[in-house]
């Protein structure tokens, strides 16, 4: 496993790696629903948000 979390490390410790983590970060940790958000939205939505946190532990476990 170590292996993989070093690649994520080394792709994404590149400035366009950092660019597209933070465009990714902006799209979905960032993201803010309304009221209205319906069921599947909220859950779609954490689901995007899981996947960039496992991004970035991944990224932190390569280094």
């Amino acid at each position: 496993m170590k292996d993989i979390e070093q690649n994520y490390a080394r792709t994404f410790s590149t400035s366009a790696g950092q660019a597209v983590l933070s465009h990714l970060r902006k799209i979905t940790i960032e993201r803010v629903l309304g009221p209205n958000a319906s069921d599947s939205e909220l859950r779609g939505l954490e689901a995007q948000r899981a996947l960039v946190h496992q991004i970035e532990n991944m990224i932190e476990r390569g280094k």
